[in-house]
């Protein structure tokens, strides 16, 4: 018999956890029957039954506000309209996130009328992203899933039990290869969205390492009014420093075309959820270089996925933006960022955390301020030294894009890829997960300032992640 399956997230618009759920419809549609509830509707065909109800979209998209009871009884006639004898649990995307103030209220209400949860986590508040974090404590007492390795670690660490907490590592689409046409310049692809923590100044600082005639394409614009404001600057200073670097390349030419004319893909993200980026190129036939997320690319490396030849540091000296200016804005932003989360944190450590990653009279690019990023920038464009210092300290750099055994890595990844995160397996692990929810109950909770310590550190805390300030 089929297991009968209700998802809510907030909306469905194209994108990001739609996708993800996207996936999970389509690989269980066969074994499960089920029922998608969102705030907004889809603009597109979606995979499966939905049903709207607005309470359950962001809270700035309402005018008022809902009772949660009363928003919880319309979410249990929904699911006992399509089944008479209602459904085995529901599946949450994102519940920790306050995009919906009235959220954890409204799961909170399910969860007493004995109905499991299965509240899937993507992207953390406490990871950066303050504006939308809850003060109230999480769902308790409910099965959590996490989409890699680090997040589980640390869910365990803050309180959660294993019985009760599964990760669910994402399936890949592959890039089908399109036909690559002959250009005037050799395309270097960065496929994202350049919201902020995609790093775009790494990005456009690389691209003054590539060879001659290498042009940096940049696929798509950011959604978010914040993001945009500082997306366009980098896109205004690109054209006034004349760095050669396309924007918006994704909305102008079909992403397959772009992805088979590239002569490898690039990545600088400095914080990442599952990771995609570390995987999609590879399936396309295609090389991809550039920053590694440790702890996001232990699962890949794991598998035996090779991710050796990317660099975890892009390391700049500390004289060319000033070591005290720099501590003072870094300082700064620690301060501001405890007080909004409430966070107590021992100031006397701060000057011995910046001090271990200074001491060798460096700093990671990637902890920048986007204004000091632009600062070397400048720096390397005006003076050829700079440029020869930067190789010397990061050799990668000399060599942009090119491993010894290309093709044979090319194809070693895309196997491994394709073995470890295809439909069949996501299937049977969504599938085995669903029976645990529904049939072993759970007695936990989060541990909300534990959480918060495991993403909130010091001595790796980068002003690019943690600041809306530009400068």
């Amino acid at each position: 018999m089929n297991m009968k399956i209700a998802f809510i997230h907030y909306h469905l618009k194209t994108g990001g956890v739609t996708t993800v759920m996207r996936q999970q419809i389509e690989a269980i549609q066969n074994r499960c029957d089920v029922l998608v509830l969102s705030g907004e509707a889809s603009e597109t065909p979606f995979p499966a039954e939905t049903c709207t109800i607005p309470e359950l979209g962001y809270s700035d998209r309402l005018n008022y506000t809902p009772d949660p009871e009363i928003t919880a009884q319309k979410v249990i006639d929904a699911v006992f309209s399509k089944w008479n004898q209602g459904c085995q649990l529901i599946h949450v995307h994102n519940p920790t996130l306050a995009k919906n103030m009235q959220f954890l209220k409204i799961l909170t209400a399910l969860k007493d009328r004995q109905i499991p949860l299965f509240l899937q986590i993507h992207d953390f508040a406490e990871d950066g992203r303050p504006a939308v974090y809850f003060s109230e404590e999480y769902v308790s007492n409910c099965h959590y899933g996490v989409i890699n390795s680090r997040d589980y670690h640390i869910l365990l660490r803050s309180g959660l039990k294993k019985e009760g907490l599964h990760r669910i590592h994402n399936t890949i689409n592959p890039i089908e290869q399109a036909e690559q046409h002959q250009s005037e310049n050799v395309r270097v692809l960065y496929p994202v969205r350049a919201i902020r923590r995609k790093n775009i100044g790494e990005a456009v600082l690389l691209s003054l390492f590539m060879d001659s005639g290498y042009q940096l394409s940049i696929t798509l614009p950011p959604n978010s009014p914040k993001d945009i404001v500082s997306y366009e600057r980098w896109k205004n200073f690109v054209s006034d420093m004349g760095i050669r670097v396309k924007f918006e390349e994704g909305l102008h030419h079909d992403f397959r075309e772009l992805v088979g004319s590239a002569k490898f893909l690039i990545t600088t993200s400095i914080n990442e959820g599952f990771g995609f980026s570390f995987l999609e190129p590879w399936t396309a036939g295609k090389l991809l270089w550039g920053r590694k997320i440790p702890k996001i690319c232990r699962d890949f490396e794991a598998q035996g996925i090779r991710l050796d030849h990317l660099y975890d540091r892009l390391q700049i000296p500390i004289k060319w933006i000033g070591k005290e200016m720099f501590f003072k804005k870094w300082q700064n932003c620690i301060l501001k960022v405890r007080s909004l989360y409430n966070f107590d944190l021992n100031l006397g450590d701060l000057q011995h955390c910046f001090h271990s990653f200074t001491r060798d009279g460096t700093v990671d690019f990637g902890l920048l301020s986007q204004g000091l990023q632009q600062l070397v920038i400048r720096r390397v464009l005006s003076d050829p030294i700079a440029k020869d210092r930067l190789k010397d300290i990061n050799p990668f750099l000399k060599h942009p894009g090119k491993v010894a055994g290309e093709n044979e890595m090319i194809e070693y990844n895309r196997k491994l890829i394709l073995k470890h995160y295809n439909r069949e397996t996501y299937r049977d692990t969504l599938l085995s997960i669903y029976q645990k929810v529904a049939s072993t109950p759970v007695t936990h909770r989060i541990d909300k300032k534990k959480l918060l310590a495991e993403f909130f550190i010091p001595d790796n805390f980068s002003l690019l992640k943690w600041s809306d300030e530009f400068e």
